[in-house]
């Protein structure tokens, strides 16, 4: 029989980290443990990591709670609407099939046999907390960068990227920002342009979520390739999927097992976008080293050569220890 507990932690950032939803100085998760009574010393452990604001399955600590001690005692709840929790239900579940050794998919990675090529994030602050970020990114070994924009002046931020580019060309460093939505419908395509002169790779979100005529027609006109995140979240059955896609005809899309439908919801979006040759990436969402190893391990599933948004295993004073290293803009299991 199987049973199962969850327990909470929180996680400390290191710095104080700017998001388009305000300063982060602290991470909330839950752990689920899985156990078979008839070997209870096996145990399979998953994270529900939440983003106050973006995850659609959190307003309060009481109600999201009250849906995990549903969970543990009926472990075939429908988390449909819970995406968070599915994913630390699920990781929970294949770990425990694997032996209960964080072994989640019996692949290269796992094993150590191969990298994968990830971003280096550069979060949102003063001019001189950016820039301080960006040459720690490139003196690490990062060829791909990802900026978030939207949260100081414009033109600071077009300043810092054009810094970027007076010193790397694109054949050097790969440019990424994401504007989690900070464009109005008016003045999105004024600044898709100006950024697209710098040689930009991509912008994820670049207007809010929601507006699918909107994101259509910026989607067709655009002189920057759009990667579509926020507007993923909450579309769940395999129809809504795909028509979201086929109706906007993105040129990327990101996912974020947390927020899209845990590993099952993720391969979903995976074998639409893939059906519809709509090039894809994988990002964890602030995950502890536990979710971020489950992450990893269904990205490496696939070979997929554009660099994940797996960087975020250091961000924490109080993070689970791991066997995780990310050397030279590449993560990889330790031997």
């Amino acid at each position: 029989m199987i049973k199962a507990k969850y327990s909470k932690k929180t996680f400390k950032f290191k710095s104080p980290s700017g998001t388009s939803r305000g300063i982060l100085t602290e991470k909330h998760a839950w752990f689920i443990k899985l156990w078979d009574t008839e070997k209870p010393d096996v145990i399979g452990i998953g994270e529900c990591s939440i983003i106050p604001g973006l995850s659609p399955d959190f307003s309060n600590f009481e109600e999201y709670e009250s849906r995990l001690d549903l969970l543990t005692n009926d472990l075939s709840l429908d988390l449909t609407n819970w995406p968070s929790i599915k994913f630390g239900l699920e990781t929970a579940q294949l770990d425990l099939e694997n032996g209960g050794k964080q072994i989640i998919f019996n692949n290269a990675f796992t094993k150590g046999e191969i990298q994968i090529p990830i971003n280096g994030l550069i979060w949102m602050g003063t001019e001189r907390f950016m820039l301080n970020q960006i040459e720690e990114k490139l003196q690490s070994g990062f060829s791909t960068i990802k900026m978030k924009i939207g949260a100081i002046d414009f033109e600071t931020e077009i300043k810092l990227l054009r810094l970027i580019r007076e010193r790397y060309d694109s054949s050097e460093i790969t440019l990424r920002v994401d504007a989690n939505g900070a464009f109005s419908n008016k003045e999105a395509l004024d600044k898709l342009k100006e950024l697209s002169e710098l040689d930009i790779h991509s912008i994820e979100q670049p207007i809010k979520q929601g507006q699918t005529k909107e994101m259509r027609k910026l989607c067709a006109i655009t002189p920057l390739d759009i990667a579509l995140d926020e507007e993923l979240i909450g579309v769940n059955s395999i129809d809504e999927k795909t028509n979201l896609l086929s109706d906007i005809k993105p040129q990327y899309i990101i996912l974020k097992p947390s927020l899209h439908g845990g590993i099952s919801g993720t391969r979903e979006w995976i074998n639409i976008a893939n059906s519809q040759s709509i090039p894809w990436w994988i990002t964890s969402a602030l995950e502890s080293n536990i979710g971020l190893n489950a992450i990893c391990q269904l990205a490496a599933e696939y070979n997929n050569p554009l660099p994940q948004g797996l960087g975020t295993g250091s961000l924490y004073k109080n993070n689970i220890d791991s066997d995780l290293e990310v050397k030279n803009g590449f993560i990889f299991k330790k031997n």
